[in-house]
């Protein structure tokens, strides 16, 4: 069997850290919009009706209108270009948040972290526009970034609920694969809470992500990845790729930040310019090859030292979630906000095993 490893969608790097995939509760609103009879476009009804000049369109329920959310958010989704002294490359991005004058776009950190000292930062509209952006905050940690352009009332993408999402449930990936931009690509869910790690070892992210069979190419990163009422579910981060000869690309094997875990961060950077990550209070045994993640040390006033895990625990699950080693534990962790209680249940040095109620710490990202 050929060896199988994932890499970031725009630099190389990744691992799969575990193999969890669990679907929770479908509850698929439908969403109501209008269609310009001439254009075609898309736009959102606040009150369920249309104008005489647009034709009324339902988005969500049982099946996917792909041809109008294509239309609905492409509009939203920017290509991102970026050159710096170490290279230059190509990603994508959507418009989180728009005021008069200036607006917010959301992205990978791997897409634009080569010029967060020197280099240019361009973003271009689908009218073919191109921006100026600066970077306003970025996370390597979550592999998130925002940026802002000096030009207002761009359309904002709508927001989903990654909580709500289930295995099975049709999605859209929107971006800019290869420089082609406004590209959409259909897939479905394909498992939930899937443990990943993307990066290199300065810059690791963890990323408990949404899997998708939906084609994700280099170029795509930091793109849209929408539900069937055309809200933002996920941030397309990372694919896999077959390690032996052949050249990169999609197998249908694409990984998404789900919106839910991103939207804490990239409101804390909009915000202040930082953002936070949250701390059980342990360091993990890299020696260690059993099932679960070993504690090597706890940290002193740490929330595990707190909650009185002992030293050289076994960590076997975290809120019911089973977890395959360090990496998973990890992954899991960041799910969460600071201060959030956690249940943790693990193997006792010892024998025999415990439940624990831990509430995380918080520490600064970068």
């Amino acid at each position: 069997m050929k060896n199988i490893k994932v890499i970031a969608a725009f630099v190389a790097g990744a691992a799969i850290a575990g193999s969890v995939a669990t679907a929770s509760t479908n509850s698929t609103s439908v969403v109501k919009a209008c269609a310009d009879k001439r254009t075609q476009a898309i736009f959102l009804s606040s009150n369920g009706t249309c104008p005489s000049n647009r034709t009324l369109v339902e988005l969500g329920g049982s099946a996917m209108n792909t041809k109008a959310i294509s239309s609905l958010v492409t509009p939203s989704v920017v290509s991102i270009s970026v050159t710096a002294p170490s290279g230059s490359g190509t990603g994508s991005g959507s418009v989180y948040k728009t005021e008069s004058s200036l607006s917010y776009i959301i992205t990978n950190n791997h897409v634009i972290s080569t010029a967060a000292s020197s280099g240019t930062i361009k973003i271009e509209l689908t009218n073919g526009d191109q921006i100026a952006a600066t970077i306003v905050g970025r996370d390597p940690g979550y592999d998130l970034a925002v940026l802002k352009v000096n030009k207002g009332n761009l359309p904002v993408i709508a927001l989903g609920d990654s909580s709500k999402i289930s295995v099975g449930d049709p999605v859209l990936a929107i971006g800019s694969p290869l420089g082609l931009a406004s590209t959409v690509t259909s897939g479905i869910v394909s498992a939930l809470n899937r443990p990943v790690t993307t990066g290199t070892a300065d810059a690791q992210s963890y990323v408990n992500a949404i899997q998708t069979d939906a084609a994700i190419n280099p170029g795509n990163s930091g793109g849209a990845l929408v539900d069937a009422a055309g809200r933002l579910v996920g941030v397309n981060s990372a694919i896999a790729t077959i390690s032996s000869g052949g050249a990169s690309g999609n197998i249908g094997l694409g990984f998404s930040i789900p919106i839910n875990e991103a939207k804490r961060v990239i409101d804390e950077i909009i915000a202040t310019g930082k953002s936070t990550r949250p701390l059980l209070g342990v360091s993990f045994d890299s020696s260690y090859t059993g099932v679960g993640a070993k504690i090597f040390s706890l940290t002193a006033g740490g929330g595990a030292e707190k909650a009185g895990i002992p030293d050289k625990s076994v960590i076997r699950s975290i809120d019911g979630v089973k977890v395959a080693n360090s990496e998973a534990a990890i992954v899991r962790i960041r799910s969460y906000a600071p201060g959030s209680t956690i249940t943790v249940v693990v193997d006792l040095p010892s024998g025999g095993s415990k439940s624990f109620k831990v509430t995380l710490g918080s520490t600064p990202s970068l």
